[in-house]
Parts: C-alpha cells; sequence; structure tokens
C-alpha cells in the first residue's frame, strides 16, 4: 500500500457512487424483510454484485449470500453484514419510511448491507487492478435478530479458509464520522429461558390445601435472579430478568400451572457456559421448597462478542488512516446480543460500532425503536471504514512474523 494514496481512490469512488449508495439504502428501508424472508434483499444485493463480474452464491436456505472478491494466494478477510429486519413498525415520516406493515429497519441492518455493498464494489476494482493482495470474502447473513443467520452462513462454509473477520453495527450515541473500538468482550450473551410450574390448584380460602402455585412462582421470580448473584462472579455480571408471567383466570382460585419468560444476559464467556446447569439446580432447590414441580427450557441465544486484540489495533490503524486522526473512540460493553460472536469463537477477528448521529444533535433515537433513522454520511464513513479494514489486514497477513510492532499501511501516501 505503500505510494498510494488510498483516501484519494475512496474519494473519486465515492463521488461516483454514493448517492446510488443512499439510493440502495433507502430502497432497503422501504422494502424490508425479516429473518429467513430476506429473498428480495438478496436477490438485489445479488444483482448489484453480479452486475459488476462477481459470483455471488446464495445460501441453501435461499437468502443471504456470500461473495468472494479477489484471488491467489494470500490471506483472506472476510467483512459480515446483517440483511434482516425487525417486526416493528416504522413511525417515520420521511419519503423512505417502510411499506410493510408493522415491518421495519428498526437496527441499521439497511446500512450495514449497503456499506458491505459499497465496499465490495471498491474491493473488485481494486482486485481487478491487480491491488488486492489476497481475497476478501463478503458475507451477507440473514437473520441476525432471530439469531441463528451467523450458524447458516457457517455451516454454508462461509468462514472455510478466513483468516480474520471484521463486521460493524450503527450506533446512534456515536457521532457520524466515528468508530467505537473496544478490546475483549463488546456484547454479551443472550440466552432465554422459560419455566413452568404444576401442583395441585384449589380454592383461594385454602392455600394449605394446594401448593400455593402463585405464591411459589413469585418466590421463583425473585429468589431465581437474587440467588444468581451470589453464586457467580460479580465481574461476569450475568443477570436474569422477567419479561412474562402468567397464571390463573380467577382471584379466588389458585391455578395448577404458570408460566414464567425472560432472559439471561452475560458478559462472560465462561459463566455464559455455567449459567443453564446453574439456574435449572437453581430453580429445582426453590421449587422443592414450595412443592411445585418446575420444568425449565433454556434456548442458547448468542454467545459474547469478544474482540481480538491484534484485530482491534487493525480497526483503529484503518480508521485513523481514512477517517482521520481520533476517528476511532472508546466504547463500553454492551448488554445486548449480537451473533457475530459465533464467528470469533471459530476465527479472530473484531466488531466496530459506526457512528449515525449527526454531530451536535442533542438526542437521537434509539435502536429497535420505530423512530430509528442515521445521518446518511455514515454510509460513506462505513465504506471507507470498510475498505481500509480489509486491506490493512491482508497486507499484515503477508507480512513476515516479528516480535517488534506492526507498522499496518500507510494509508495516506
Amino acid at each position: 500500500m505503500r505510494g498510494r494514496n488510498l483516501r484519494g481512490e475512496l474519494d473519486a469512488f465515492l463521488a461516483e457512487v454514493e448517492g446510488g449508495l443512499i439510493a440502495f439504502r433507502r430502497d432497503l428501508h422501504m422494502n424490508p424483510e425479516l429473518a429467513f424472508a430476506e429473498y428480495r434483499t438478496t436477490q438485489h444485493i445479488a444483482d448489484r454484485l453480479s452486475a459488476i463480474g462477481l459470483a455471488p452464491s446464495v445460501l441453501p436456505r435461499g437468502t443471504g449470500l456470500i461473495c468472494e472478491v479477489g484471488s491467489g494466494d494470500g490471506p483472506t478477510v472476510a467483512l459480515r453484514a446483517d440483511i434482516d429486519a425487525l417486526p416493528v413498525s416504522d413511525e417515520k415520516d420521511v419519503p423512505y419510511s417502510s411499506t410493510v406493515p408493522g415491518v421495519c429497519h428498526a437496527c441499521g441492518h439497511d446500512v450495514h448491507t449497503t456499506i458491505l455493498l459499497g465496499a465490495g464494489l471498491f474491493l473488485a476494482r481494486q482486485a481487478e487492478a491487480g491491488l488486492l493482495p489476497g481475497r476478501v470474502r463478503l458475507l451477507f447473513q440473514p437473520a441476525e435478530e432471530l439469531p441463528g443467520g451467523a450458524l447458516e452462513v457457517m455451516a454454508a462454509g462461509g468462514l472455510s479458509g478466513v483468516d480474520r473477520i471484521f463486521g460493524l453495527h450503527c450506533d446512534p450515541r456515536v457521532d457520524v464520522g466515528k468508530v467505537g473500538l473496544k478490546t475483549g468482550p463488546i456484547t454479551s450473551a443472550c440466552d432465554r429461558v422459560t419455566v413452568r410450574v404444576s401442583g395441585p390448584g384449589g380454592h383461594t380460602a385454602r392455600p394449605h390445601l394446594t401448593a400455593d402455585l402463585v405464591f411459589a412462582l413469585a418466590k421463583i421470580l425473585t429468589e431465581l435472579p437474587a440467588a444468581l448473584s451470589r453464586r457467580i462472579d460479580p465481574r461476569s455480571s450475568l443477570s436474569l430478568v422477567w419479561g412474562r408471567v402468567e397464571a390463573g383466570s380467577a382471584a379466588n382460585a389458585i391455578p395448577d400451572d404458570g408460566v414464567a419468560e425472560g432472559t439471561v444476559r452475560c458478559l462472560d464467556e465462561e459463566a455464559w457456559h455455567a449459567a443453564p446447569d446453574m439456574i435449572k439446580a437453581l430453580l429445582e432447590s426453590v421449587a422443592g421448597a414450595y412443592g411445585v414441580e418446575a420444568q425449565m427450557d433454556y434456548v442458547r441465544g448468542v454467545p459474547p462478542v469478544i474482540n481480538e486484540e491484534i484485530s482491534v489495533q487493525m480497526l483503529i490503524e484503518a480508521a485513523e488512516g481514512v477517517l482521520g486522526e481520533g476517528a476511532s473512540v472508546p466504547t463500553q460493553q454492551s448488554l445486548g446480543g449480537e451473533d457475530f460472536g459465533w464467528y470469533l469463537e471459530s476465527v479472530p477477528g473484531a466488531f466496530a460500532r459506526l457512528g449515525t448521529r449527526t454531530p451536535g444533535e442533542a438526542h437521537s433515537g434509539d435502536i429497535h425503536q420505530g423512530t430509528f433513522d442515521v445521518d446518511e454520511t455514515c454510509i460513506a464513513t462505513g465504506v471507507r471504514f470498510m475498505v481500509a479494514t480489509a486491506l490493512t489486514a491482508l497486507w499484515e497477513g503477508q507480512r513476515p512474523a516479528t516480535s517488534e510492532p506492526a507498522v499496518l499501511m500507510n494509508l495516506d501516501n
């Protein structure tokens, strides 16, 4: 990369295509599709990639795709974007609001998809000019919100031969033009737990002749989270929070069954692996004390996203090189879940937060809300950042191993 002006090349490229990328994003925003139903989205991405001579491969279930850019014996770097929308009504008054009732891109996946498409278009030109020192694999992943799409990509060989993987996510708390970075865990594990309790019901006048199931369920709801806080290292921040409780249908009748559903979130991978057995043992102990039978259905969600240190340094180098000094800013670990964590259990890599807030804006809508939108200049920022990240990782992958600190790329000259 020495002797090349990557910033200048990106400037010229974006002057040509930025308007088209914004239009592409708005089209996706108007036509959102839920997890594993992203057929139109997949086709539109495939059409754009095929038009420039690439050969996208649609995943076996018919949504999402993989596309290789470049050839040769160099390293392979994967870039990932998620393409699905949320079952949330669009509440924005904009020309590109969702045309699908009850569905919208309230998490920015339309932005992620557009950025990866733009990065792929630029990198394809680099490959055609013989300037790509390896391969870049574009992963347009379905069903991140389900979750499960990452496992579909992996089952289809999406990580085969990949040396590093990178991704990003919109962050309305960060100004556009900047990216939030963190070494180590950046998201949490997120699982779902359902508890069903049963026991002899009866009249509320005679609770001693029943298991008093509602009282027992209330004890489970309060004592399980409290007991967990004393059984796990507090630095793991393992939390059990209930979101739905249902039991009974009459004020004077003790029911014979009830159900509670909640989520388990955890910042630490070791504690995440231990959580199901620990919660089950505590549930049986509490339920037994109050004479009810309890069954637990524990559904694994996603592991925490744990950013590898060297990969984060590559992100910093890329951001500072094409976005300017101070473009990379620290970010905190979130209790939100993200299935990018599955990839990082298999290959090293890192996940970044892309600023989408207009500088100076006092309040910016949060993700997963019907009012969520972005400053669309973040698309160009994201393209610059992902292109530079891929090239940095490719060139660093070619560098002989050394104990000296890496000088990754000269992106300015």
